[in-house]
């Protein structure tokens, strides 16, 4: 069967690509030995915490990205600086998703490639997965000159505060090109064996946002333009060694060279098609953001706290939410390249044990960050400068939206394993019931009808929709990851019994 399989694909190939294979098989075969050495043979565990940590770190510190701005536009000019970075939340969380569309498509085709020992064919991954990148940057900064009063319109701008989000977003679109390589072709860092590297990069950009976003803001007044420019140059200074280590590094097992750019639309499709699960996701996240800032710019008017204190106070909690799900998302990282390789090299016994300690390990960050959150809520609002009668909502929004959290862990390990093992459409439709299918509908409904039932506010009951849908996606995703697992385990045994099985005597 493995033969047939191989000469099935041989045919599918141009006549020049096989002559590449028979050409560089000598030096596929020295990577072969030193690629299995560390993901097809090496301890699950100690692969996953080499890998894991890093992105770990690299998540967190992207997280501060996103929470560094409202930080320092907070302690200098107010809940007004807060309410423009959660307006532009939503786009926020679009921009990371298009990165990761690509990225973490094109990084999850390599894996696998790369488990099947098919080098030139990871490099025409990375050439179009970067001038993929390329193209949507240069499509985001058009957009960002083009469409942005329909954008401000879209995340639901109030008036008073349309000029400072308008330069505030506006310059974060248009800088969009330093985030889409330094976040995007960042992932195939892990899959070059070089995840520390990965970290460092990510811990150079977010260090050097902190410090701009401290000299603009803090220091010259430059308010939300200086904040944005902050993070703008922060990404493109993290983007700078993600690119000479994928062309220049002597030790690299792939490059990314100008010839593999050449485009391939074709390539795009299977790249696009294995990260639309992790770009469902962010889109989800900015829709569910879009309606969740005109819902709350409805309900909060309706509020003593008012629209734009609502809008300030959910802000903060969203943020601290992204600071807890991004280590998780760090361990599906790790995580994937580990599945992708050993499902592309059938070895299934190695796939359900990075899939189960996964879980575990996203499992133990999300239950670390809820006990934390309901132990000391008030020092962590108190970072963003929120006080008085806000402090107590934010507090309060924050604790009822994160009441779950144990439970997330699976539900994230279990949508991006499909994603990992090539199957796009369940990785998708997993991602689409947290974030929209559960979570739209429940925006609508509760604010509108729990008051009835509990003694809560309709803005208080915003709050319970976050909790209502996790718990209605794990539910959804048991029913897909359940049979999965036990395939996964009915294959790992026939596959040991093969190898135990006596060799037939040749004599007989």
């Amino acid at each position: 069967m493995e033969e047939q399989r191989e000469e099935e694909r041989l045919e599918e190939l141009s006549g020049e690509e096989q002559l590449a294979e028979e050409t560089h098989g000598e030096e596929q075969e020295g990577r072969e030995a030193l690629s299995t050495d560390r993901l097809g043979q090496k301890s699950v565990l100690k692969l996953l915490l080499e890998f894991s940590i890093p992105a770990i770190i690299m998540m967190t510190f992207n997280a501060l990205y996103n929470v560094v701005d409202a930080v320092f536009l907070g302690q200098a000019i107010g809940d007004t600086g807060i309410a423009v970075t959660t307006l532009a939340f939503p786009v926020m969380i679009l921009l990371m998703g298009l990165s990761a569309l690509a990225g973490q498509g094109g990084n999850a085709l390599a894996a696998i490639q790369l488990g099947e020992d098919r080098i030139d064919a990871v490099e025409r991954t990375l050439g179009n997965t970067v001038l993929l990148l390329l193209v949507i940057a240069g499509i985001i900064a058009l957009s960002g000159l083009l469409f942005i009063d329909p954008i401000l319109a879209l995340v639901g701008t109030t008036p008073e505060l349309y000029d400072q989000g308008k330069t505030f977003i506006q310059i974060l679109m248009i800088g969009f090109v330093f985030q889409c390589i330094g976040m995007g072709a960042n992932n195939f860092l892990r899959t070059e064996g070089k995840p520390m590297l990965a970290l460092g990069t990510s811990v150079l950009g977010t260090v050097v946002c902190i410090i701009m976003n401290y000299v603009l803001v803090m220091q010259l007044s430059f308010g939300v333009a200086g904040s944005a420019y902050a993070t703008i140059i922060g990404q493109g200074v993290g983007g700078v060694p993600v690119l000479w280590y994928l062309m220049r590094g002597k030790d690299a097992p792939f490059h990314l060279k100008l010839s593999c750019m050449k485009p391939d639309f074709h390539l795009w499709g299977t790249i696009l098609s294995l990260g639309l699960a992790s770009f469902i996701m962010q889109v989800a996240n900015a829709v569910i953001n879009t309606i969740l800032n005109q819902t709350l710019a409805y309900y909060g008017a309706l509020d003593p706290i008012g629209a734009s204190g609502a809008l300030a106070a959910i802000g903060v909690a969203s943020r601290v939410n992204g600071i807890a799900f991004m280590p998780a998302i760090g361990v599906l990282m790790g995580a994937q390249t580990l599945i992708g390789y050993n499902y592309g090299a059938r070895k299934w016994k190695r796939v359900l044990k990075a899939f189960g300690l996964g879980a575990l390990f996203a499992t133990i960050i999300l239950t670390t960050f809820f006990v934390l959150i309901h132990i000391i809520p008030g020092p962590i609002v108190r970072l963003f400068g929120v006080e008085g009668d806000l402090e107590q909502f934010c507090i309060y929004a924050l604790q009822v939206m994160t009441a779950v959290f144990p439970l997330v862990g699976f539900q994230m390990m279990s949508s991006n394993y499909f994603q990992s093992t090539g199957q796009p459409l369940k990785a998708s439709l997993l991602s689409l019931t947290r974030q929209v299918l559960f979570l739209i509908p429940l925006l609508i409904l509760l604010p509108m009808y729990l008051p009835s039932f509990l003694d809560v506010t309709a803005l208080q009951a915003v709050c319970f929709t976050y909790p209502t849908a996790d718990v209605l996606s794990v539910i959804t995703t048991s029913a897909f990851i359940i049979p999965e697992i036990i395939k996964l385990n009915r294959r790992a045994r026939e596959q040991a019994s093969d190898q135990e099985a006596p060799a037939p005597n040749a004599q007989g």
